[in-house]
């Protein structure tokens, strides 16, 4: 039985309007045109570099930028964009083009750099490049017209950097240390690695189908023996009793470092190489565990059309009220599994928050709200939505796959690419272009709006890989040693696992009507309300638990709740009080946790509490060779206009003010007048900087940091403060820059002279700035304006909790700001689950304490980019001081030291129940380890 036959199955009728043939070739040209506009900007301007960067139109060498953390392990100095695009120009039928990009990648590439690369990335996007390319390179050879030259060349580097990946699994456990050099390995000094503890699930069981496409390639074992290896360990570790297993996974004991489990960030693709594994290999095994792994994730995550996160040894438990973007990749799953119903809609659901949002948001609540605001270009909703149009042929996917098209081309595309979406409530550009957006995103836009005669070969007759490789499905029947095959066990045979692996999609949906009646209710949840789940709550005490918003420090009956619930108070000599407990103190189990969820919400409470922070602006360039088309991430001032309460913004060409630092009269008033002037950071307060522009007759001031190599994508924004008396003269706005994006305003000036911004609240769309004109540039016909926020529902974000992990300690403390009537500090101590769960103690780090009323005010990180790590709030500042204090230091992910003890079993209970209090952080940095 071959499960992949199920994309053949079931083409279904619908009652929506179907796509005419003229519009599908419309679509799938334009597919074309945008895939040459990204490829041609990174050969033109990145190459051989890993990665183009759209906004500055140069490419990104690890190390000549600065460090974006954990996501910067995917670079390696091989070329990354070149080989992970390598069969999609093969798919798009751009024979020639592949055929002068093997030469290239022959020529020019080399896999030995000195250099620390992430396991995981390396494997999915460059073997699994190198070994699609091969697959590309035989099938057109055999096509007997082009690649007539090809000798299995690119199949000797993909077995070269196999071997150099190789060092990566000698641990006692098999797991794969998370980084390897690759030209020195692991475990030495001169490796820069090997001393890692922890990998996340999917790091370590996405590897199946590279490394076992790579042995049966080449017939050595080698490569697929050890990717069993991992997998056999990862399944013996699973929860027994849930049959989930955890999000992080120590490589040497086994232990779960984090025991939250979904399908999104850290564990995604591990469910997906199982599946995937038994289609490409035929071994029954891996349908078996998949199966048995997929049951209780539709028993304990999936609540469709939601998917949420839970606690493996408590799967009733929710983890989590937010859901990241990743996870968009299981619908697509489900319909390889068969499962199409809560394909639709979770599809749906996640269809509804893009249009509400123009893309999927980073992570997003169960209201539907933005909780991290980031889109690096993700492909896993397209993907989703070419299986479940292959799955049911209803055009409804085919309007989703133009929504798709259009928002990429109305809001990120840029004149050297695309770039990804800093904040897609501002619409505001990161400078950053990832690999897989032309592996995969163009992949399965072309596939949905391609018929078979448009195709170059049967995709049938191949699997995508978590990257959208092509590994051919004949690998099924190459050689390979018998001895390969994991142990099993005798309990593990059961034929109900096999139930319902290939079902007719026509019996399932006998009624055309029936897709579309799943998807109108969940259609009009997100459009029409936002929804707030209750709390969850065990029953067991008499009376409901203690409230964080409700309590009262005077109030003896609130005390005795927390009595109950094993939490006491302390009195500091500041006058704050100080929260405490002790979870075996509590009168009952169900107590002890009562006082878990009331901690937490004491925490979610203060950061509520925190001042109120204003988001951030845009600043977008909307004059010749830009359109509209760049938008740069701005931060606001306190004083002047308020952006957000202007519907059109302020519009002008730039001029250098002089003095630039704008700190005394301005002596080019006559060329400043009726324009946006830039100043320099530094020198003198901003409120002075804005007078002085505003009586040379400026519209606005735009403010460029003077520290050079300064950016949003490494700092966090502030809010540029008064100067401690009445602003209420200010009547311009003023934004401020760092130093990379006011960088690209500064050389855009330099080079075109006359250079006009629109200084907004978020990004305006192209149609409205241009009301009406023929529009510049390649544009969608027929594009609807931005969709604008509805009622708040939309436009709220949940800034995550800003705490970053200490010292190794049995407590965790928690500063709360502004509580009444007197300030609550939560410090919980010694916790001791109620199911005996372990886990490593931590510390959380409160909020760092409130300056002077002289200091510059900074707010909290909007959302936490993915490539560095989450800070706490900045000190309140005061206007006061001059605002030359430099941005707080940029701290590389890759430097964090591992908490001490995390072996310990008795110390490991804090975690399991205060580990949702640093999810939020841990599992944005796991995305990007993560990328599918």
């Amino acid at each position: 039985m071959l499960l992949f036959s199920l994309m053949l199955l079931g083409a279904l009728c619908s009652l929506g309007q179907a796509m005419s043939r003229e519009e599908k070739t419309k679509l799938r040209n334009q597919v074309v045109e945008m895939f040459d506009h990204a490829y041609q900007n990174y050969m033109d301007h990145a190459y051989p570099a890993d990665e183009l960067m759209p906004l500055t139109c140069r490419g990104r060498v690890r190390g000549l930028e600065p460090s974006r953390g954990d996501v910067d392990d995917a670079l390696g100095m091989f070329s990354l964009t070149l080989i992970d695009t390598l069969d999609t120009l093969v798919l798009l039928n751009k024979t020639t083009e592949f055929e002068a990009a093997v030469r290239r990648v022959l020529t020019d590439v080399r896999l030995d750099n000195d250099i620390v690369v992430s396991v995981f990335e390396t494997n999915i996007r460059v073997l699994g490049g190198l070994l699609g390319g091969h697959s590309m390179a035989v099938m057109l050879k055999d096509g007997g017209q082009h690649m007539q030259w090809y000798q299995d060349e690119l199949l000797h580097m993909a077995k070269e950097l196999g071997f150099r990946l190789l060092p990566a699994f000698n641990t006692s456990s098999g797991l794969p240390y998370p980084r390897v050099n690759l030209k020195h390995g692991v475990r030495g000094p001169e490796t820069r690695t090997g001393t890692e503890t922890d990998t996340c699930t999917a790091c370590a069981g996405t590897i199946i189908l590279e490394f076992a496409a790579l042995s049966r390639f080449t017939g050595d074992p080698v490569f697929e023996a050890h990717a069993r290896r991992a997998l056999d360990f990862l399944w013996e570790k699973r929860q027994r009793n849930s049959n989930l297993v955890g999000t992080t996974i120590n490589i040497h004991s086994g232990e779960w470092v984090r025991r939250d489990s979904g399908v999104g960030a850290g564990i995604d693709s591990y469910y997906e190489y199982l599946l995937k594994a038994y289609v490409l290999l035929g071994d029954d095994l891996f349908l078996e565990r998949f199966n048995i792994h997929y049951a209780s994730i539709m028993k304990y995550i999936s609540q469709p059309p939601l998917l949420l996160d839970v606690h493996i040894h408590k799967p009733l438990l929710p983890a989590r009220t937010w859901m990241d973007s990743l996870l968009a990749f299981f619908p697509g799953l489900q319909v390889l599994k068969g499962d199409i119903r809560p394909a639709i809609e979770t599809h749906e659901m996640l269809y509804q928050v893009t249009k509400k949002h123009n893309f999927l948001p980073e992570a997003f609540t169960t209201d539907f709200r933005v909780h991290w605001a980031q889109h690096p270009l993700r492909p896993e909703f397209a993907e989703s939505t070419y299986f479940l149009y292959k799955a049911t042929g209803d055009p409804y996917y085919l309007e989703a796959g133009r929504t798709i098209l259009d928002n990429l081309n109305r809001f990120a595309r840029v004149p050297c690419g695309f770039a990804a979406m800093k904040d897609v409530r501002t619409g505001s550009h990161e400078d950053r272009m990832d690999s897989f957006f032309l592996a995969e995103m163009f992949k399965y836009l072309f596939l949905l709006f391609a018929d078979a005669e448009d195709l170059p070969f049967d995709v049938e007759d191949y699997i995508f890989t978590t990257e959208a490789h092509l590994l051919p499905l004949s690998l099924s029947t190459a050689p390979h040693a018998s001895s390969l095959s994991s142990n099993r066990t005798s309990e593990e045979l059961d034929d109900s696992n096999f139930d319902w692996t290939c079902p007719n999609t026509r019996l399932l949906f006998p009624d055309p009507a029936f897709p579309q009646n799943l998807r109108e209710p969940i259609r009009s949840a997100v459009d029409k309300s936002c929804p707030r789940p209750a709390p969850y709550r065990e029953p067991g005490m008499g009376r409901p638990p203690l409230r964080a918003q409700d309590f009262m420090a005077n109030n003896p009956e609130h005390l005795e709740l927390l009595r109950r619930m094993g939490v006491s108070l302390i009195h500091l000599k500041d006058g704050r009080v100080q929260l405490v407990q002790h979870a075996t103190q509590a009168v009952s189990a169900v107590a002890a946790e009562d006082g878990v969820r009331f901690m937490q919400e004491m925490m979610e409470l203060s950061s509520q509490q925190q001042k109120e922070q204003l988001p951030p602006r845009a600043i977008q360039i909307v004059s010749h060779p830009f359109f509209g088309r760049v938008v740069l991430t701005a931060g606001p001032a306190q004083f002047g206009i308020d952006l957000s309460k202007s519907s059109t913004g302020v519009r002008g060409f730039v001029i250098v003010a002089e003095p630039y630092s704008g700190c005394s009269e301005i002596t080019n008033a006559e060329y400043v007048q009726g324009h946006i002037a830039l100043l320099q950071r530094g020198q003198c307060m901003f409120a002075e900087k804005a007078r002085h522009i505003q009586k040379a007759g400026a519209i606005g001031g735009i403010v460029i940091d003077d520290n050079e190599g300064s950016s949003s994508d490494t700092a966090p924004l502030f809010q540029m403060a008064g100067d401690g008396r009445s602003t209420d003269d200010v009547t311009l706005p003023l934004l401020f820059l760092f130093h990379k994006e006011g960088n690209i305003l500064l050389e855009s000036l330099k080079e075109y002279r006359e250079v006009e911004v629109l200084m907004s609240d978020k990004a305006r769309d192209r149609a409205t700035i241009f009301k009406g004109k023929p529009l510049p540039g390649s544009l969608i016909e027929g594009s609807a304006d931005v969709q604008e926020a509805e009622g708040g529902c939309l436009t709220e974000a949940t800034t995550p909790t800003s705490f970053e992990p200490i010292a190794q300690s049995q407590m965790s403390t928690l500063e709360l700001d502004e509580l009444a009537p007197e300030d609550v500090t939560p410090l919980q101590e010694d916790v001791s689950p109620v199911d005996q769960d372990t886990s490593p103690t931590e510390e959380v780090r409160p909020p760092e304490e409130e300056a002077s009323p002289a200091e510059e005010v900074r707010p909290p990180e909007e959302e936490a980019s993915p490539a560095e790590e989450v800070r706490p709030p900045e000190e309140e500042a005061s206007p006061a001081e001059a605002d030359s204090a430099q941005p707080k230091e940029e701290r590389d992910s890759e430097k964090r030291e591992e908490p001490e003890g995390d072996t310990d079993s008795s110390s490991q209970s804090v975690d399991e129940l205060l580990a949702d209090w640093r999810e939020d952080l841990e599992a944005f940095q796991q995305m990007e380890k993560d990328e599918l």
